[in-house]
């Protein structure tokens, strides 16, 4: 019987916090990929980099391809010359873990009081949340895929607590 969970600590990736309406449609044209502008949705570019609507204005860029940090920022810049925005590489401060499964949900429900059926949070959505008492990133890529970003200081409480869930669901079926 396969894992009902499983999850892994992702390797470094570029994350920048942009903010700032004006600098939509600007930063998308750079990135290849328009940036939301609908509450919890998502966007990936065909070269893997996304952007998740964080607030009205805000949004995380996330390219986990291994590309370089500095030319993207770069790309960015340019594309956002004059325009009034805020963007802060967040790159060091944050970390993703992918969770897998078909008891992913029912792992994550145990510490986020989001409902996460696929008919209130489908593939695609996103938001900040909390899993315990750590603030995250929550972004559902697929039916029984999820993405968790958060502090790389609260990695070891969040995995301990996707091993004690994923033991509790492993014992259930």
């Amino acid at each position: 019987m396969p894992d009902p969970i499983t999850y892994a600590v992702l390797p470094a990736a570029t994350r920048f916090i942009l903010q700032g309406s004006a600098a939509r449609d600007a930063a998308g044209g750079a990135l290849g990929v328009p940036l939301p502008n609908l509450p919890m949705t998502s966007a990936t570019s065909s070269d893997g980099v996304s952007a998740l609507w964080l607030g009205p204005d805000e949004w995380l860029i996330l390219d986990q391809s291994g590309g370089n940090t500095a030319a993207l920022r770069e790309k960015l810049d340019a594309a956002l010359t004059g325009v009034p925005h805020s963007l802060v590489d967040v790159s060091q401060r944050q970390i993703g873990i992918a969770i897998a499964g078909a008891g992913a949900a029912l792992a994550l429900n145990a510490h986020v009081p989001l409902d996460l059926d696929d008919a209130a949070f489908p593939a695609g959505k996103c938001t900040r949340t909390v899993f315990e008492k750590c603030e995250i990133v929550l972004w559902r890529r697929a039916d029984d895929q999820f993405y968790l970003e958060t502090g790389r200081s609260f990695i070891p409480y969040v995995t301990a607590l996707l091993e004690l869930a994923a033991a509790e669901i492993a014992v259930a079926s």
